[in-house]
């Protein structure tokens, strides 16, 4: 059957980990309160591309082939790109359930459909001359030094715990699936893509090739709302509000903010670099490529008010 595109806004929604959990039952839980809130939108007619994270997801994927190689010698081990691959199936999966249920729960007629997403890298990125990322088991030097031989990916130290995986944490360049996810949200579904910042890939003479890395989902998120021209970019935390001078007594809540105020309190230092600083910088991307759009950080509870102006802090070009 067709679906009706909603009249209202597009909207690109950057899940953070609070709407996923550790483990696939944990998940399961959590998503269906995800899902709740993602349809509230739906019933202001708003149209949504939901994307994910993926941290725990990947880095679970990544430790159970590790492990059973390392046991049995015959489970192969999972290279980066398809790990990732596979918790962009199963993230996808719980999230389309979810909202599949929500949805025939209140009679709303619209449907949802998850797309396996590759996004586009710069070989000549400067990331990749300093992986820095740590993904997968914990290994001895012994080890890491041998699997580095065997496979050519780079193992580094880590905090006196062993020896890591680390890879490259590069900017987006395109959503490969760009087209794919534009003419499904213009048919009127919900579309969840760009999970884990999307697969990272390189585009060459002789097409994609899948590459060790990790996207920032919130940067992919930013690229992909920037591109189809949305009206706004979500992205969502476990805080209602962006606050400065955090955690004194001279601490502020947000409401809004310009590119030019943000950039400002950048140079002040009052966004934690693991933290909330890549949303921010997320949202900057966002706004300079896409001046008309409204960028919107807040809590997965307070989504909806945000969107009508009532909650979290809106970052603008101007």
């Amino acid at each position: 059957m067709g679906y009706k595109k909603g009249s209202g806004k597009s909207v690109v929604i950057a899940l953070g980990g609070n709407a996923l959990g550790n483990t696939p039952q944990e998940q399961l839980a959590l998503v269906q309160n995800t899902a709740s809130h993602i349809v509230d939108m739906l019933e202001e007619d708003t149209n949504v591309i939901v994307s994910h994270g993926n941290g725990p997801q990947v880095g679970m994927i990544n430790n159970a082939f590790a492990f059973a190689s390392s046991k049995d010698g015959k489970t192969p081990e999972m290279p980066f790109p398809e790990a990732g691959a596979m918790s962009q199936g199963y993230i996808g999966y719980h999230l389309s359930q979810a909202l599949l249920n929500e949805i025939k729960r209140r009679n709303i007629q619209r449907s949802v459909v998850n797309v396996i997403t590759q996004t586009v890298v710069d070989r000549n990125d400067p990331a990749f001359d300093d992986p820095t990322k740590p993904v997968g088991a914990f290994l001895t030097e012994e080890e890491a030094k041998a699997k580095a031989a065997e496979t050519g990916w780079t193992y580094k130290e880590d905090a006196g715990r062993g020896w890591r995986q680390v890879v490259a944490s590069p900017k987006p360049v395109r959503i490969v699936e760009f087209d794919a996810i534009t003419d499904l949200n213009e048919a009127g579904y919900v579309v969840v893509s760009t999970g884990g910042g999307g697969i990272p890939v390189f585009e060459t003479e002789n097409g994609y090739e899948g590459v060790p890395a990790v996207i920032d989902k919130d940067r992919s998120s930013s690229r992909l709302a920037a591109d189809f021209g949305a009206d706004m970019l979500v992205i969502l935390t476990a805080v209602e509000n962006v606050m400065i001078n955090f955690n004194t007594p001279e601490q502020k809540a947000l409401t809004k903010m310009t590119v030019a105020e943000a950039k400002e309190y950048i140079k002040q230092g009052q966004f934690a670099p693991g933290s909330m600083l890549p949303k921010i910088e997320a949202c900057i991307e966002y706004v300079e490529a896409y001046p008309q759009g409204k960028a919107l950080i807040t809590s997965l509870e307070c989504a909806a008010a945000g969107l009508r102006g009532e909650a979290g802090t809106i970052i603008t070009a101007k």
